[in-house]
């Protein structure tokens, strides 16, 4: 029988971020500060990775409060409605040669929930120098925001929109062995 591994996501050690064509001639990048996953394996390398992630839209960040202002408005992602984004995944494909996976999962946006591929480069797992067993993953996807209900715009005089329909995701995820470390304070109080 294999064993259930829990993991916690390291706040200090992770983002999840996107970027957006503004004006189609540059980029508009930003995060969101408050994210939380409930992450199982049951093989060391993540194959068999269960998550269940939830993010905090009201976290979003741009470096611009106007424009995180607008994001949050009714125009985007209208957060007096949909307070969270969530990511539910349970199929990894076997990695390439280049030891990438390919995450499916159901991301939902606004109440739409559409089946999303994530490529993920598996960075391996370390114990650090405290004996906390932890493991890195980058993510990275591509997503229609108009598939979302995303759909504000505006046309630009010299033809196209202000912001393109493609957006861009990348997450650095870094997660710590809570098994381990619930093994470890039984042992150490016994």
């Amino acid at each position: 029988m294999k064993k259930e591994t829990k993991w916690s996501i390291d706040q200090s050690h992770s983002t999840i971020e996107f970027k957006v064509r503004h004006l189609m001639i540059a980029h508009v990048k930003g995060n969101f500060k408050t994210f939380e996953a409930s992450i199982y394996t049951f093989e060391k390398d993540f194959s068999s990775v269960e998550i269940d992630l939830w993010i905090d839209v009201n976290s979003i960040d741009t470096g611009d409060e106007n424009r995180d202002t607008h994001l949050k408005s009714i125009d985007f992602f209208d957060v007096e409605h949909y307070q969270q984004i969530t990511f539910i995944a349970s199929t990894m494909v076997s990695p390439n040669e280049d030891n990438n996976y390919e995450l499916w999962g159901e991301l939902t946006i606004k109440g739409i929930t559409q089946n999303v591929k994530f490529n993920v480069e598996f960075g391996g797992i370390i114990t650090d120098p405290w004996g906390n067993e932890k493991a890195g993953l980058t993510l990275s996807s591509i997503i229609n925001r108009v598939d979302f209900g995303l759909t504000w715009n505006a046309s630009i005089e010299s033809g196209g929109f202000m912001v393109s329909d493609e957006v861009k995701i990348s997450c650095e995820i870094e997660v710590t062995n809570l098994t381990n470390q619930t093994s470890k304070m039984v042992l150490e109080t016994t």
